[in-house]
């Protein structure tokens, strides 16, 4: 049960995820690959189907240290804490796992969820993410949640006892949100968090109800200027407060930033186990994007079979990789490493695209401490990020 190490080379580093599926409900707002079974799920099989598929993945890609672990969802806080030690003994088992490294489990707040923690700790677990997004009961009901604020208050409390990291997630923006009342809904949850907090601004994904909910006019969301207030505000807050924004939607201490999410933001790879899991793994001919079956059961027997669920396998372009690292990297505050870019990629930037962005304060270039050379979007950038990259990657 080792403590995560405080230690980052700002290497991307190689990463497990795994997809747990199942949530005991449906978010309104929500278009991850998670599904609602009124019946037991068969955690046995499913342990058993993660193992297979987890050998397969490692054979894939052998003997690479694994730097982080990730169970995500779906609603991993419905595992079975045993079911959670045998896949981490699988991964243990097929891959160099060193000590100090950073093993997180997202999490539901409701109370019979909490009650599992000790056994996830048990397990290996050594952080975990709190799904709260919200601390009003009004808010939580508006969003679909199931637990109450107080839950959620006991659950960040069991939680920080337990664990040596802990992450919740808040999502504002939401209708009819003002200033003054996020204000003190944020303050209240940096007094109650740990070491990291995740703050997203509520989006309207296609395939939702909250889609079809909004495009019926049954709600509002901020406009862009309001949206933006909220957005700065939620920068100046926690700033001050010691908790900065590494990530456009993510603050931390400085050194308790999220091991695995860097991963991702720094174009690392990846292996993805478990129904609808994305990867990138590096292999002779190049990076590959890979992706299994989405639909639980369907997985299942496939690893059954076959010893995987993979359905998706793609080779890279240069240009895809390109625009995945500018997509993933420009949204860190340490920016995108312009060698790495380059020695990666074959393509360099256009200096008259980059120097256009840099006259209008979108973005700016500066050396970190080992020398590198790196390209950031600025404040004024990050509020219009999708923008930025564009043009930076045409």
């Amino acid at each position: 049960m080792s403590e995560i190490s405080n230690q980052d080379d700002g290497t991307p580093g190689f990463g497990i995820y795994v997809h747990w599926p199942f949530c005991a409900a449906k978010c309104p707002y929500c278009d991850f690959n998670s599904h609602v079974r009124h019946r037991t799920v068969d955690q046995e099989a499913f342990a058993a189907g993660f193992e297979r598929e987890i050998a397969h993945m490692a054979a894939l890609q052998p003997n690479r240290p694994v730097t982080s672990v990730f169970f995500g969802g779906g609603t991993p806080s419905l595992m079975e804490p045993a079911t959670v030690g045998t896949i981490l003994e699988a991964i243990h088992s097929h891959w160099r796992v060193e000590d100090g490294i950073e093993i997180t489990l997202e999490a539901n707040p409701t109370s019979v969820e909490a009650d599992r923690f000790s056994g996830y700790r048990a397990a290996g677990v050594n952080r975990v993410s709190l799904g709260v997004q919200s601390l009003r009961d009004e808010q939580l009901k508006f969003l679909g949640r199931m637990h109450s604020a107080d839950e959620a208050i006991a659950a960040i409390g069991i939680a920080r006892d337990l664990f040596p990291r802990l992450s919740f997630d808040m999502i504002y923006a939401r209708p009819d949100q003002k200033l003054d009342d996020w204000k003190v809904e944020l303050e209240q949850a940096i007094s109650l968090a740990a070491d990291h907090l995740s703050l997203y601004q509520l989006t309207i994904e296609p395939d939702t109800p909250f889609y079809d909910l909004h495009k019926k006019g049954r709600f509002a969301i901020p406009d862009h200027e309001q949206a933006a207030q909220l957005y700065e505000l939620t920068q100046d807050i926690t700033e001050a407060a010691g908790l900065p924004a590494y990530e456009i939607s993510n603050h931390a201490i400085p050194g308790h930033e999220s091991r695995h999410n860097l991963t991702y933001w720094r174009s690392g790879t990846w292996a993805g186990i478990g129904p609808g899991a994305h990867g990138r793994l590096d292999m002779n001919d190049g990076r590959h994007a890979l992706a299994t079956k989405r639909h639980p059961e369907s997985w299942l027997d496939d690893v059954q079979d076959n010893g995987h669920a993979l359905v998706e396998d793609e080779t890279l372009s240069d240009a895809d990789l390109a625009d995945e690292m500018l997509l993933m990297g420009m949204r860190l505050r340490e920016g995108v490493d312009l060698n790495r870019y380059t020695q990666t990629t074959g393509i360099a930037i256009d200096p008259i695209r980059l120097q256009d962005l840099k006259g209008h304060g979108m973005v700016e270039s500066w050396t970190d401490e080992q020398g590198r050379p790196r390209l950031r979007a600025t404040p004024a950038g990050w509020l219009v990020l999708d923008a930025v990259i564009a043009d930076l990657a045409a």
